[in-house]
């Protein structure tokens, strides 16, 4: 691709956002903030521009895309919503939930976006900037995360600018993300199944639901397999620096990313030292997970040591990040 576009990054405003909505009319690509992570936008009925977008991500084209949309009417354009997803949708839309779902006749997603795959991901975001982006576009706009392919998702537009100045058009500057990670993905077909732990915690979709979420079987967890939905490859989310999981113990040329009361040993002699939480409040870790494992990613440390972090609620979510950061690239 051309590396060295001039990439311009506005303050987010009403001129930004039709700036950017006339960018993606035009075949450009533009980062914006959703409440999850920054997005990369394209207009999903452009393969060129989706093939742009792959380019500049560097990201495997049978990965899929999600499609973004301003409302359920638009969602309904381009998928087919049984019972289960339209009361998915209607509890939790606009918000951190994507669906997988059949597509709808005449989907206007192009096949690029939905690697040639009989589905379609579809969510209905809930910052207000990708909502008045959504709506000044008036079509459906794919958005991975604005970061090169595998590394950690960027929460600030200065995340996305390190990574892809010179390779995008636009980026509207909406501040720091309020969720921190992906939005949770689940599939309705035969049985709701949970694709990916996300911004959405599982126990609250069940509740919803009144049952348990199904899972994928783990062979589809693999670099190897074709993903079902985005975010579904082992090695993800992945800082170059390695990263090691449940530490109980920190060398001093390690870096140490805590949660809640420190009780590791080595900890005050740590290359570098970051605290999700002190107060061990999931909520306030997922915010904090991508930037400080960038942050670390700096340091110069031999190793990123992770404490251990509960697997509930938000904890699903921030967990799976971790497992597929430890794999490594």
């Amino acid at each position: 691709m051309k590396v060295g576009l001039k990439t311009q990054i506005l303050p987010a405003d009403e001129a930004a956002v039709m700036m950017a909505a006339r960018c993606l009319g035009e075949g450009g690509l533009v980062a914006f903030p959703t409440e999850t992570v920054y997005g990369l936008g394209a207009d999903a009925a452009q393969a060129p521009a989706i093939a742009r977008l792959y380019e500049a991500k560097g990201r495997p084209s049978f990965n899929p895309l999600i499609a973004h949309v301003a409302d359920i009417a638009a969602a309904r354009q381009i998928a087919r919503f049984d019972a289960t997803a339209l009361k998915l949708a209607e509890a939790f839309w606009p918000g951190p939930l994507t669906l997988v779902l059949r597509k709808a006749p005449h989907c206007p997603v192009a096949e690029l976006a939905t690697a040639g795959l009989d589905t379609v991901a579809i969510r209905v975001p809930a910052h207000p900037v990708a909502k008045a982006l959504l709506r000044a576009f008036g079509g459906a706009v794919v958005a991975p995360s604005a970061n090169l392919s595998g590394h950690v998702s960027p929460t600030t537009a200065a995340h996305v600018a390190g990574d892809l100045t010179g390779r995008i058009d636009l980026i509207v500057d909406g501040g720091a993300v309020t969720v921190g990670v992906e939005s949770t993905i689940v599939a309705c077909f035969e049985e709701a199944m949970l694709l990916r732990p996300g911004g959405l915690p599982r126990e609250e979709i069940e509740r919803v639901l009144g049952r348990a979420l199904q899972r994928p079987p783990e062979d589809a967890f693999t670099d190897d397999a074709q993903p079902l939905a985005p975010g579904m490859l082992a090695s993800h989310y992945a800082p170059r620096t390695p990263v090691r999981l449940n530490a109980s113990h920190v060398e001093p040329d390690e870096a140490l990313l805590a949660f809640g009361p420190v009780e590791v040993n080595g900890a005050h002699a740590a290359k570098a030292a970051m605290n999700l939480s002190a107060a061990g409040d999931l909520n306030e870790a997922a915010t904090h997970l991508f930037g400080y494992l960038r942050a670390l990613d700096t340091r110069g440390a031999r190793a990123i040591a992770v404490m251990g972090v509960p697997h509930h609620g938000l904890g699903e979510a921030i967990n799976d990040r971790l497992r597929r950061a430890a794999m490594g690239r």
